[in-house]
């Protein structure tokens, strides 16, 4: 009995058979009853970490042996000397260790073949290696073992060009590690772009710096942590730079905005915005260092005053596209001095934002300083009047495009004289929003002339009527664009006035009156005898009264249409049937949100319009089954597949199905 309690099973292997010398002992411990059978334990397993004794040698048992087992050093110099770039990416697939060693390892440290071996093989497989890879990680993807992977394996694959990351993980985010592997790995890294990544620090900047010295555009919006150390590592480091833009920057002040104007002369474009820390210091140190270099300048919710205006408008030798936007210190006097500063001689484009600055005093001035401005944009001038709309009419001889949105003080009044003053290259107009606008003009004799205007757009102005329309049908002969929306108050009669006029040039090309409800059939089949032959555009969403007659006359008439936008309207199967049986209509876009008159019944006229859509939208048409929509989805994409296989055409199909606001095929 004591051999049990003694056995350990370190130094003995039991071979079987009884372990009790008399069988008679071991009735003490096993009750067999009656009938004696004879009892045997089961032969004992030898342990793994036991020796074998094999004729009194000891053999210890062998370890496998993984290349895995060595240390870091080791593995690191056996990485580094792999041969070319597709080995070390088919490598860095093999663990998580593996991709972040060879993600650590410098270009120049790489054991690999000469470049000019290198280049012959890239040149069998078709490789390109000047970086024209694009790659962007968003949210939970950005993290660093993600950015490794794509350094790892962009290296083999033509380079990385442009990497955006947008937002980042909160649990593992990107860090200075994985900008680390992106400068090792990714020399011909030329585009950057850092939205709301709030993990970066300036260490991740300075890694970029030291490796990716062919950067030309830099993009960050929403890094908190980056500081002026981080740009002026950049600006230095990086000599081909062309294209900065800082968005929401708390620690970006007006160092940084120095680094970069004193050392990187290819600069074309800057855009900064809502970043506190910026003050007119910066913008003076940076115009004045990149003032025969800088063409694009956007300033937006900045620290600034009048100096900074001033400075632009001294140092701007070659600014040719110039945006301001809340900039509430910026008075009157500020764009008088720089449109007076005579500065901007090649200013082609300025669009000027919510600036209380704006006035007419102001804005004669920018037209007198910038002679060659072809397009201006204000938006929300609460102070300009009619009298400074028409003064820079006066001044502007080389517009030829003009935007006004929000600015509640320009009339009637002011818009036509701005049209009888401007200059010949004038050939778009718009304005959205403007509430003072109204059809309060009474016995106005326009002259006996007209404007070049090709293109108008009339939106949100609930005060324009068939007025203002039959005085532009008199004014602007050569129409070709129109864009009505959200316009309530005009009818047939203003706008087959315009129809008719518009004949006088070369037709009418795109046409919009969405959110027009009082017009009817007569005015789109006016349109479509008369310019049918030259419209390619047509956006009649929301109109409530159009029904099939309209669309019966398009089928007709309008041999050039391509887009047709009917949604919300009052047309039905038989619209759609005359749509489809056209011989010469060929639709690429049709909108049909919110028809609800139609029915299963389209379901062959939509399949026959098919065969030359690439868009088609049936959001909202309640009366249409989900079966149909099902099926008209397969038959479309199974003749995408049979009939266009070479022009390769992706239609993309926005239906309304129950509990989905959308099926794409």
């Amino acid at each position: 009995m004591s051999q049990i309690f003694a056995f350990t099973g370190e130094n003995e292997l039991y071979h079987g058979g009884s372990i009790y010398s008399n069988p008679k002992e071991a009735g003490s411990f096993l009750s067999l009853g009656d009938n004696l059978v004879d009892v045997f334990f089961p032969r004992k397993r030898a342990r793994v970490n036991a020796p074998l004794v094999i004729r009194g040698e000891i053999m210890e048992s062998k370890k496998q042996v993984s290349i895995d087992s060595l240390p870091d050093e080791c593995l690191y110099e056996i990485l580094r000397r792999l041969p070319g770039d597709q080995e070390r990416s088919t490598c860095a697939g093999v663990s998580k260790r593996w991709l972040m060693l060879l993600s650590t390892i410098p270009r120049e440290e790489l054991c690999s073949m000469n470049e000019a071996e290198i280049k012959v093989i890239n040149e069998d497989l078709g490789i390109e290696s000047d970086g024209f890879l694009t790659r962007s990680l968003e949210g939970k993807k950005a993290s660093d073992v993600r950015l490794a992977a794509l350094a790892i394996g962009s290296a083999g694959r033509g380079g990385l060009g442009k990497l955006v990351i947008k937002g980042s993980n909160p649990g593992c985010g990107v860090t200075n590690l994985g900008f680390k592997a992106i400068a090792q790995c990714c020399p011909s890294l030329k585009v950057l772009s850092l939205w709301n990544v709030s993990s970066i620090e300036d260490e991740s900047l300075f890694e970029i710096a030291n490796g990716c010295h062919l950067l030309e555009k830099l993009d960050i919006s929403n890094c908190p942590r980056i500081t002026d150390k981080a740009l002026t590592a950049i600006a230095q480091n990086c000599p081909t730079l062309n294209s900065v833009s800082l968005e929401g920057c708390q620690n970006v002040g007006n160092d940084g905005l120095q680094a970069i104007g004193e050392n990187c002369p290819n600069l074309k474009s800057v855009n900064i915005k809502d970043c506190p820390l910026v003050s007119d210091q910066g913008v003076a140190k940076l115009m004045s260092s990149a003032s025969f270099v800088l063409n694009r300048l956007k300033l937006q919710g900045l620290n600034i005053t009048d100096v900074s205006l001033a400075v632009i408008g001294h140092y701007g030798k070659v600014v040719t596209d110039l945006v301001l936007a809340n900039l509430q210190n910026v008075n009157e006097r500020g764009f008088w001095v720089m449109g007076n500063a005579q500065g901007l001689q090649h200013l082609r484009s300025v669009t000027i934002s919510s600036c209380r600055g704006v006035t007419d005093l102001a804005i004669e001035a920018v037209g007198k300083g910038c002679p060659n401005l072809k397009q201006l944009v204000l938006k929300k001038g609460a102070f300009l009047s009619d009298n400074g709309l028409v003064s820079f009419a006066k001044v502007a001889r080389s517009l030829e495009s003009l935007q006004l949105e929000e600015c509640h003080r320009i009339t009637q009044m002011g818009f036509f004289n701005f049209l009888l003053n401007c200059g010949p290259k004038l050939k778009a107009l718009a304005l959205s929003g403007c509430f003072g606008f109204k059809d309060t003009v009474q016995g106005f004799s326009l002259p006996n002339v007209s404007t070049p205007l090709r293109s108008v757009t009339l939106g949100n102005c609930p005060g324009l009527g068939d007025m203002t329309l039959d005085m532009l049908a008199t004014l602007c002969p050569q129409l070709q664009y129109i864009n009505f929306s959200g316009l309530p108050a005009i009818t047939d009669a203003g706008l087959l006035s315009l129809i008719k006029t518009c004949d006088a040039g070369s037709g009418l090309v795109k046409v919009g009156l969405s959110g027009c409800a009082n017009i009817t059939d007569s005015v789109i089949v006016s349109l479509a005898n008369v310019h049918g032959g030259t419209l390619e555009v047509l956006n009649l969403y929301g109109c409530g009264k159009l029904t099939d007659a309209s669309l019966v006359a398009i089928a007709q008439d309008c041999l050039l249409l391509s887009e047709l936008d009917v949604s919300r309207c009052a047309v039905t199967d038989f619209g759609i049937a005359s749509l489809a049986r056209s011989k010469s209509l060929m639709l690429q876009i049709l909108g049909l949100s919110g028809c609800s008159m139609l029915s299963d019944q389209c379901l062959p006229f939509l399949v026959k319009l098919g065969q030359s859509l690439m868009g088609l939208n049936l959001q909202n048409c309640n009366s249409i089954s989900s079966t149909v929509i099902y099926m008209l989805v397969e038959r479309l994409v199974r003749f995408l597949k049979d009939e266009k296989p070479v022009l390769g055409i992706l239609a993309t199909l926005f239906v309304w199905l129950p509990h989905s606001s959308a099926v794409d095929a």
